[in-house]
């Protein structure tokens, strides 16, 4: 507790899962927050989850692609709090497609969001932390994705790729002021078992889809090391280590969170060697919200584990 006593926080994308997660660790551990989503209704709840357990918060309704919106939530944020040291984004629109089947409109609206959200939440974060002069820490979350491309993934992989070497040359140029520029990377999420994959997990009638970029949770487990997926948890714990003075001399860096998957060699398959199959994985798991088990999977949601998630 106390990592950051007396640090002031804003986090750009904050519903229950990561950014929420995120938000609730940095305030757990001394920071007042100020919690942003696209939808207000997301920023409340979380605020309302952090403030039931006596911790620091507001909420806005910001869009971090939105310059005046941006500019606005930093500033709010100094008003109420006086300073500025930690900004934390996530921000970003994800559109999927073979590459020959590519919308114009979903490729400019994938590409330019993750970068565009880095560039202004980068700046107005900058700004702020000059203004106090005692430097800050910024932190933008990634994906795998920025590290390797993917059928299917044109878009998000361009994005994210854009997104990563935004942040390396923003933590040189901003280096001299004290204010350091890092990036955490997960793999695919725990929570995503009951979020985007629930029909593959717990619908009896769910087929695999027939495109060339799709893998099962089966064939993703099978790539990990660590035989599980990263957790909100584990990217909020390393986000607080990037927020505080426990890594003031790392800039430019990017953690991996990744159970281990970015670093081993490609066509090792540890699944072959360490078998786990993803149903039983999925009834050992606890569901969470905001980093706290709420209990076991299959009893909070009331339903089956597929038996045949392939």
């Amino acid at each position: 507790m106390d990592r950051l006593k007396d640090k002031v926080a804003i986090v750009f994308g904050a519903g229950p899962n990561i950014g929420g997660t995120i938000a609730h660790f940095l305030a757990r551990e001394g920071a007042k927050v100020c919690v942003t989503d696209i939808k207000l209704s997301a920023a409340e709840e979380t605020v309302q989850f952090l403030r039931d357990r006596g911790l620091e918060a507001f909420a806005l309704q910001a869009n971090a692609r939105d310059r005046e919106e941006v500019e606005q939530a930093v500033a709010e944020t100094v008003a109420r709090y006086g300073r500025l040291d930690v900004a934390v984004n996530m921000a970003g629109r994800v559109h999927w497609s073979h590459v020959l089947d590519m919308k114009m409109d979903d490729w400019s609206d994938s590409v330019s969001s993750f970068a565009t959200a880095g560039l202004l939440t980068t700046q107005y974060a900058s700004r702020a932390m000059m203004a106090h002069g005692q430097g800050g820490s910024i932190v933008h979350i990634m994906s795998t994705a920025a590290h390797f491309g993917e059928a299917d993934g044109a878009a998000y992989c361009a994005a994210k790729a854009a997104l990563l070497n935004f942040a390396r040359s923003a933590a040189l140029d901003l280096a001299h002021l004290g204010i350091r520029v890092n990036t955490v990377t997960p793999c695919s999420m725990e929570h995503q078992l009951w979020t985007t994959m629930r029909d593959e997990m717990f619908d009896p009638k769910w087929q695999k889809p027939a495109r060339a970029g799709f893998y099962s949770r089966q064939e993703y487990l099978d790539q990990l090391p660590l035989r599980r997926f990263p957790r909100a948890a584990d990217l909020a714990w390393a986000t607080v280590f990037l927020a505080s003075d426990e890594s003031a001399c790392m800039t430019g860096a990017d953690l991996a969170v990744d159970a281990g998957l970015r670093h081993k060699y490609p066509t090792w398959t540890p699944g072959r060697h360490h078998p786990k199959d993803i149903n039983d994985f999925a009834r050992e798991v606890q569901w969470t919200k905001y980093g706290e088990p709420q209990g076991p999977l299959t009893e909070l949601l009331g339903e089956p584990i597929n038996r045949n998630p392939q």
